[in-house]
């Protein structure tokens, strides 16, 4: 697997009546990114461009910029409806809607 590419995609709803895109890797969410307007940019937008870029140059996690990412896309509204995550806490992994 390479390494940028996430282990879980990230499901967003670009726009209402557009269908679900699945983000499969660090590349594909800095094109997001770098297309987002200007004027909507935020210090969780920073955060996922800083963390997607860091992880091309091997700084960051590919984990960290999913998380990252899916912050970004929450907050965002982008993240599709049926979006789901695996939560690890306490040692064991349950499904966590989002």
């Amino acid at each position: 697997m390479d390494r940028l590419q996430f282990e879980v995609p990230v499901r967003i709803a670009p726009a209402p009546g557009l269908p679900v895109e699945e983000i499969y890797s660090v590349e594909q969410a800095l094109d997001i990114l770098h297309d987002w307007p200007k004027k909507r940019q935020s210090k969780v937008y920073e955060a996922a461009f800083n963390a997607c870029f860091g992880a091309t140059v091997d700084v960051v996690r590919t984990e960290d910029a999913w998380r990252a990412f899916m912050a970004f896309c929450r907050v965002s509204g982008l993240l599709a409806r049926d979006m789901m995550v695996t939560a690890k806490r306490a040692g064991e992994a349950r499904g966590l809607r989002v």
